[in-house]
């Protein structure tokens, strides 16, 4: 329940500002200069904050599209992403926003007509490339769209390009603005996934994996191309039997003709954000498993990841072409 809004003057009366503030009715609202003003304060406490986050709209000046991670890719020759939010509703333990950012607000950029122009410019200096953008790195796509309207805005923006994919990252089952589209040849839906164990333990707030699964589904049936995100893996006890229950249960549920890819990522951290997010969760086991405090990257032994990278994707090519399988690997 979001129980106070806060609004930068600049865009206290854009279209999106006004339909979003209608849904929150008599909610306190505080007008302020800049959205770094109430975000980016010192002493804040993620862990606290997030069982009560405040709502922010700002605008969006800079960096409104940007290059994507090198382990980013999903066979396009130019990758790049964008986030149309900071922060997300869920609160999964491994998630690098809580180390990343001070604050669990979530900020809202509603101009989303600067990010259409700088997406569309990149496409047409881009002719003769494959251009992938993903949405999801900051946020997730769909959690907050009764609110937001990010996708029913941007799926049109796509429709009119031939060589631009779209990929919205989620774990959300709210399928809305899917289920009045319809389905596109450029567009990916993405679902973050692990064993059912491994989520209720530490995929807070998030639909269960069934229902995941489900969703995943019912996108598949109506002809939406599909992504699966095996991202991070996570080790613990029988990981080996939970993964393949995971890859059976998607391979009985989910055709192979609607997988558009497949990621498998091992868990990783940056240095600084996981210093932060374990001083936020002194007592997670997740953080006193078998990771190496390596120079730049705190991760699973490098014969960790590699057992657990190979078996998945043994399991995964069985019901996956090898081409539609992408490896995001660590980098120490």
């Amino acid at each position: 329940m979001i129980k106070c809004i806060y609004i930068e003057d600049e865009i206290k009366d854009h279209p999106r500002t006004l339909s979003i503030l209608d849904r929150f009715g008599s909610t306190r609202r505080i007008k302020i200069k800049r959205y770094g003003d109430v975000f980016n304060k010192k002493s804040q406490n993620f862990r606290l904050q997030k069982s009560n986050p405040a709502l922010i709209l700002a605008r969006k000046h800079q960096g409104l599209v940007l290059d994507a991670p090198d382990s980013f890719g999903i066979g396009g020759t130019k990758n790049y992403y964008f986030s149309h939010m900071f922060n997300c509703i869920y609160d999964c333990r491994y998630c690098f926003l809580q180390g990343m950012y001070s604050s669990a607000n979530y900020v809202v950029f509603v101009n989303y007509e600067d990010f259409d122009k700088n997406i569309e410019d990149l496409v047409n200096s881009n002719p003769n490339e494959n251009l992938t953008f993903f949405s999801g790195y900051d946020c997730d796509s769909l959690a907050l769209e009764n609110i937001t309207g990010f996708v029913e805005h941007t799926l049109p923006v796509f429709q009119k390009f031939d060589n631009a994919l779209l990929e919205l990252r989620t774990k959300s089952i709210q399928l809305k603005p899917l289920l009045e589209f319809t389905p596109m040849k450029n567009c990916v839906i993405a679902f973050s996934l692990m064993p059912r164990a491994m989520s209720d333990s530490l995929d807070h707030k998030t639909p269960k994996i069934s229902e995941r699964i489900k969703a995943i589904s019912k996108l598949a049936e109506l002809g939406w191309k599909i992504g699966l995100r095996f991202d991070p893996l996570v080790h613990g006890k029988d990981w080996k039997i939970l993964y393949k229950e995971l890859f059976d249960e998607i391979e009985l549920n989910v055709p192979e003709t609607a997988i558009h890819s497949v990621s498998v990522g091992p868990l990783r951290f940056p240095k600084n954000i996981f210093k932060n997010i374990s001083k936020l969760y002194p007592e997670e086991k997740l953080f006193a498993g078998p990771l190496v405090n390596s120079p730049r990257t705190p991760s699973y032994a490098e014969n960790v990841e590699k057992e657990m990278t190979d078996y998945c994707l043994e399991h995964i090519s069985r019901f996956v072409p090898k081409s539609a399988i992408f490896n995001c690997v660590s980098s120490n």
